[in-house]
């Protein structure tokens, strides 16, 4: 779907090379740029959300919102990314208060996603009113980035933990658990507990066979 304000927007300005304290303001902008579509979002649909729109509600120029996303695409990916980020945080987080407890740990961590996804007000965008065909394409056709970004993020959870899976095993496992975790945004489950215990089920033997050829 193309931008309800431009087809194209003005070209990315040339980045800077950051040091340590301009990352961590760029991280700081980029942050605070998606905080605000969230706030956008829960009073607007995506459908008709403009780079001016989340530019005046992060109180920044549309010019900032361009150099920082390239697109109104480009916006929606790095905020789908920072879901995945918050999935990720709820399995490592899982994992560690469930030491030896790979069926809870996984449970824990489905039903956190599942209630973030529900609440989320991109996904209930995408859920509700008109078809989104460049939302469904984020998670779908174009969902590559979040996968390998979940992938990698999972599989590093996996390795470095009690678990201690081989990394190769754990990028397979995480590859998994991934592709899974996002077909539920489009699909959510009508019973998020059971969902959440049928897919620990389904990865508890899984990860118990990788974790025991790392010992």
């Amino acid at each position: 779907m193309s931008d309800p304000e431009r087809t194209t927007g003005p070209a990315p300005a040339r980045r800077p090379r950051f040091g340590a304290s301009g990352q961590a303001s760029r991280q700081a902008l980029r942050s605070g740029l998606l905080d605000a579509m969230r706030e956008h979002l829960r009073h607007s649909d995506w459908s008709a959300v403009t780079m001016t729109d989340i530019a005046a509600a992060a109180g920044v120029s549309r010019q900032t919102v361009y150099n920082e996303f390239g697109s109104r695409q480009g916006l929606a990916t790095a905020y789908a990314l920072r879901l995945i980020d918050e999935f990720c945080a709820a399995v490592d987080t899982a994992v560690e208060d469930n030491v030896g407890r790979i069926r809870d740990a996984l449970g824990e961590a489905h039903r956190a996603f599942f209630a973030l996804a529900a609440a989320d007000p991109l996904v209930q965008s995408l859920l509700s009113g008109r078809a989104k065909p460049d939302l469904l394409r984020l998670i779908t056709t174009d969902a590559a980035p979040l996968i390998l970004h979940a992938t990698g993020t999972l599989a590093d959870t996996l390795h470095r933990s009690w678990i201690g899976a081989p990394y190769d095993e754990a990028r397979r496992v995480a590859s998994s658990i991934g592709r899974m975790a996002l077909s539920y945004i489009a699909m959510p489950p009508e019973d998020d507990s059971d969902v959440a215990d049928h897919l620990a089920r389904l990865f508890e033997p899984v990860i118990a066979s990788v974790a025991r050829s790392a010992a």
